[in-house]
């Protein structure tokens, strides 16, 4: 799908845009470009949510509650970026109610989030293909964690549906290489 395509999608007044996929399904760059595209708007990934490589759930959660809840109200919301390099919390991160965001992440799109945004956008993509764009942007980072994170994701997509409730699924073909 065409950025201009998506964009298309996105309703007029819109702030908030979630994107959601498994892992090394290209939701950052998805996001990224849709944010070059989508005036004023700014992308907050999970991946600096996240507490650690068991907090998918926890993040999921978290930007519901504190970002995406208060702004639908028009309050301010926020969120709370982890280091990764001390495995400890950072700072608070403030968005304003008017701001346009796209969240993007694993657990970004949820029944309970998609009803406090204007457009839900999930990306599917070969398992195979996943992991090889996965662990080739992430490296020996991710490999270790690899299995773990499959699993949680498996979790959360057995229990909050995503691509049910997504307003686009694009489904992405694997690379070919030749």
């Amino acid at each position: 799908m065409e950025i201009s395509e998506l964009l298309r999608r996105v309703p007029a007044g819109a702030t908030t845009v979630l994107i959601d996929g498994r892992s090394g399904a290209g939701k950052t760059s998805l996001a990224h470009r849709l944010c070059r595209a989508w005036s004023g708007s700014e992308v907050i990934s999970l991946d600096d949510i996240y507490p650690g490589w068991g907090g998918l759930r926890w993040a999921s959660d978290h930007v519901r509650t504190e970002l995406l809840a208060p702004r639908a109200v028009g309050a301010t919301g926020r969120w709370r970026r982890w280091d990764w390099s001390t495995g400890a919390p950072a700072g608070w991160h403030t968005v304003a109610p008017g701001q346009r965001v796209i969240v993007e992440g694993v657990g970004a799109l949820t029944p309970g989030s998609r009803a406090l945004a204007d457009l839900g956008v999930w990306l599917e993509m070969p398992a195979a293909e996943r992991k090889r764009r996965a662990l080739a942007r992430d490296g020996e980072t991710f490999a270790p964690h690899w299995d773990r994170w499959a699993a949680q994701e498996r979790e959360f997509i057995g229990r909050d549906h995503p691509r049910s409730v997504a307003d686009v699924v694009i489904e992405l073909p694997a690379a070919r290489r030749g």
